[in-house]
C-alpha cells in the first residue's frame, strides 16, 4: 500500500494539476474506503446500499460498483470523487474531446482504464479519469503518454461513450479506407457482381455494418432506417420516438451494406422485388445491450429499404412509479390490476408505450401463487415467474389460437400484447368474464374510444360493460434535458396556439413554464428520454350502463369527465407546469 500512495501521490503532483491530495486522507487505508466514506458522508445512500455496494466492489472499482448499482448519477460520483482527491472536475459532453488528443493514448489502454484524453494543450495532455482510486491504470496512462499527464474527474458513462466513439470512429474510417482502395481495384467489373456478393467476404463492409448498429444500440434508438435514393442509401435513427438522420452511405457501398445486413437477417438476398421478414440477435457486446433486431425490407423505386426494430433482451421492466403516472391515477391503476377477474385496456398509437405500461402492471402484480402468461409478438421484456409465448403466424400461432390453448392451461392473469381482430377480442373479453384478469392493448386516440371500438369488432355491449375494469389511454413525450432547460413565461396568445382552453389560458397566463434550448449532452435537442401521458377511464355503474346501450364516444366521455377522469390535455399540461416536458411537445404527441 505504501508503493501505491506514493504512485498516486506522483500521478496527482504531477503538473499542472492544481492540487494534491492530502496524505493524511491515505495513511494506511484503501482507497476504496475513502471513497465510500465520503458516499456515506454525503448521504447518497443508505448504510445498507453501501454494504452492498462494498460486496460488489471486492473484484473491482468502488467508484463502478456505485454506477453499476444504480444508486445516484454518474456526475454526482463524479463530482464526489474529485473533491475528495483534490482534482478538477471535467463535464466531458460539454468540453468535448479533441481529436488530436483522444488519438495520442493506444485505444486498447483507454477501455482497459476508462480514460479519455480531452485536451492537449502546451504540451500537456490533459486526460479524464473515472476512478482516481485506479493506481495501476493511471500508471499505464502515464506510461502509453509521451507527453504530461494532467488528470481530471469525469462521470464513468460519459467517458465510456467517448471511448466507444472514438473506437467506433476508428473502425469505420478503416472500413472505409480499405472499401474505397477495393472499389478502384474493382471499379472496372459490373455493377451487378457486388449486388450479388453474399457481403461475408468483405470484411471493411461488416466493420462498417457494425459499427453502425453499435451506435444506435449505444444512442438508445429503437429503429434504425437504410433508405435508398439515387445517391446512395441515408440511415436515419429513431430516438426518443423520432427520427434523425446519421450518415450517408456513398452509392457504391450501398448495395453491399444492404447485403450485408440481409445476411444478417437471413433473408434471401437475390429477392429483391417482395418484401421480407428476418431478425438478427447480438450479443452483450452491443453497447451492453442483449439485443434481438426484427428486420423488414421494402422494395422501393431505388432499392431495397431496410427498417430494423431493437429490442433490448436485457432490459428491466420499469416500475410503476417510472412510468409517469400521478399519485392519484397509480393508486386506481394500482387497484384495478389486482382484481382477480376483469380486463385492463391500454390504448394509444404505435410507438406510443402501451406494451411497457402492460409489464410493469404484471411486474407489480406477479408472485409465486399466480399462474401468469403473455401472448405477445415480439416478445420485449423477459419477466421471470411468467410464461411467455411468441406468436409464430407462419406455424399457425395466431393471438386467437394462442390466447384459446392459454385458458386450457389454468392461468389466473392473461396478457394479450394486442387485440387485432374480432376473434381476439371476444376471446379476451369473455375470459375476463370467467375468471381471469386480462390486460391487452388496442389502438384507439383516448380511453373512451376503447368501448365503442370492441362494440365494433363485434363484443357484444353487455359483455364490454360487465368485463371492462378500466381503459388507460396513453402518449410518450419527450422529456427536457435537465442540463440546458430554461425558464419562461407563456403568453396568452402562445397557449391559445397550443390548443389550451381559453379559461385555462388566462389562469396560466405568466406562469413558470420550461423550454428546450440543446447541448451535446441531448444531441443539440433539448430533450433527452420520455415521459407518459396518461388518461384512465375507471368503469363505474354508470359508464357501464351507458355502454350496454351502445352510447357514442362522446357521451361515455362526457359521463368520465363528470365523474373525475382528466384528459390527456389535462395531464400534458400538468407535466409541463412541473418542468418534465414543453408545451410544443405536448402539443405535438397529442395533435
Amino acid at each position: 500500500m505504501d508503493a501505491e500512495r506514493v504512485t498516486l501521490r506522483t500521478v496527482i503532483e504531477d503538473p499542472p494539476v492544481e492540487e494534491a491530495i492530502p496524505a493524511v486522507q491515505l495513511a494506511g487505508r484503501p482507497v476504496s474506503e475513502l471513497v465510500a466514506e465520503v458516499v456515506e458522508a454525503t448521504g447518497l445512500m443508505s448504510t445498507e446500499s453501501l454494504a452492498s455496494v462494498r460486496d460488489r466492489s471486492r473484484s473491482g472499482s468502488f467508484s463502478h460498483a456505485l454506477v453499476e448499482k444504480g444508486i445516484g448519477s454518474g456526475e454526482r460520483v463524479a463530482k464526489d470523487l474529485a473533491d475528495r482527491f483534490g482534482m478538477p472536475l471535467v463535464d466531458l459532453p460539454q468540453v468535448g474531446v479533441s481529436r488530436e488528443a483522444a488519438h495520442r493514448i493506444p485505444l486498447h489502454v483507454l477501455e482497459r482504464v476508462a480514460a479519455i484524453p480531452y485536451l492537449y494543450e502546451d504540451g500537456v495532455l490533459r486526460v479524464a479519469i473515472a476512478d482516481p482510486q485506479n493506481l495501476h491504470g493511471i500508471d499505464e496512462l502515464r506510461l502509453a503518454s509521451d507527453s504530461p499527464v494532467a488528470l481530471a474527474v469525469a462521470a464513468r458513462d460519459d467517458i465510456l461513450g467517448e471511448v466507444r466513439r472514438l473506437a467506433r470512429a476508428a473502425e469505420a474510417f478503416g472500413a472505409r479506407a480499405m472499401l474505397e482502395e477495393h472499389d478502384e481495384e474493382q471499379e472496372q467489373e459490373d455493377e451487378d457482381d457486388l449486388e450479388l456478393d453474399d457481403g461475408i467476404s468483405e470484411a471493411p463492409l461488416v466493420r462498417l455494418v457494425n459499427s453502425l448498429i453499435f451506435q444506435a444500440a449505444e444512442d438508445g434508438a429503437s429503429d434504425m432506417h437504410f433508405e435508398p435514393n439515387e445517391n446512395g442509401v441515408v440511415v436515419r435513427f429513431r430516438t426518443d420516438g423520432v427520427l434523425h438522420e446519421v450518415q450517408r452511405i456513398p452509392k457504391r457501398l450501398a448495395a453491399g451494406v444492404i447485403t450485408r445486413l440481409k445476411v444478417l437477417a437471413k433473408m434471401d438476398i437475390a429477392e429483391r422485388r417482395k418484401p421480407q421478414d428476418g431478425r438478427i440477435s447480438l450479443g452483450a457486446k452491443a453497447a451492453g445491450r442483449t439485443l434481438d433486431v426484427r428486420v423488414a425490407s421494402l422494395p422501393t423505386v431505388d432499392g431495397e429499404k431496410l427498417a430494423m426494430r431493437l429490442l433490448d433482451k436485457s432490459k428491466q421492466a420499469p416500475t410503476l412509479e417510472e412510468l409517469g403516472l400521478n399519485e392519484e391515477m397509480r393508486q386506481i391503476f394500482e387497484e384495478v390490476i389486482r382484481k382477480p377477474t376483469g380486463a385492463l385496456l391500454v390504448t394509444g398509437p404505435t410507438g406510443s408505450g402501451k406494451s411497457t405500461t402492460l409489464y410493469a402492471g404484471l411486474t407489480a402484480i406477479n408472485r409465486p401463487e399466480i399462474n401468469v402468461i403473455t401472448v405477445e409478438d415480439p416478445v420485449e421484456y423477459r419477466l421471470p415467474g411468467v410464461n411467455q409465448v411468441q406468436i409464430n403466424v407462419k406455424a399457425g400461432l395466431t393471438f386467437a389460437a394462442a390466447l384459446r390453448s392459454i385458458l386450457r392451461s389454468d392461468p389466473d392473469v392473461v396478457m394479450v400484447g394486442e387485440i387485432r381482430d374480432s376473434e381476439t377480442a371476444k376471446i379476451s373479453i369473455e375470459a375476463a368474464m370467467t375468471g381471469h384478469f386480462v390486460l391487452s392493448t388496442l389502438h384507439t386516440n383516448d380511453a373512451p374510444g376503447a368501448i365503442t371500438r370492441l362494440n365494433e369488432m363485434g363484443v357484444e355491449p353487455f359483455l364490454t360493460g360487465s368485463a371492462v375494469s378500466a381503459v388507460l389511454a396513453q402518449r410518450l413525450a419527450r422529456k427536457l434535458c435537465t442540463h440546458c432547460c430554461e425558464m419562461y413565461n407563456p403568453s396568452v396568445d402562445e397557449l391559445l396556439r397550443n390548443r389550451v382552453s381559453p379559461d385555462v389560458a388566462e389562469a396560466m397566463a405568466g406562469a413558470a413554464f420550461y423550454r428546450n434550448k440543446g447541448c451535446p449532452r441531448c444531441g443539440q435537442t433539448g430533450y433527452k428520454g420520455r415521459v407518459g401521458i396518461f388518461q384512465l377511464l375507471v368503469m363505474t355503474e354508470d359508464i357501464e350502463r351507458l355502454a350496454v346501450t351502445r352510447a357514442t364516444r362522446e357521451e361515455l366521455e362526457k359521463k368520465a369527465l363528470e365523474q373525475g377522469m382528466r384528459t390527456l390535455w389535462d395531464d400534458g399540461l400538468a407535466k409541463v407546469a412541473a418542468g418534465v416536458t414543453t408545451l410544443e411537445e405536448v402539443g405535438r404527441v397529442l395533435t
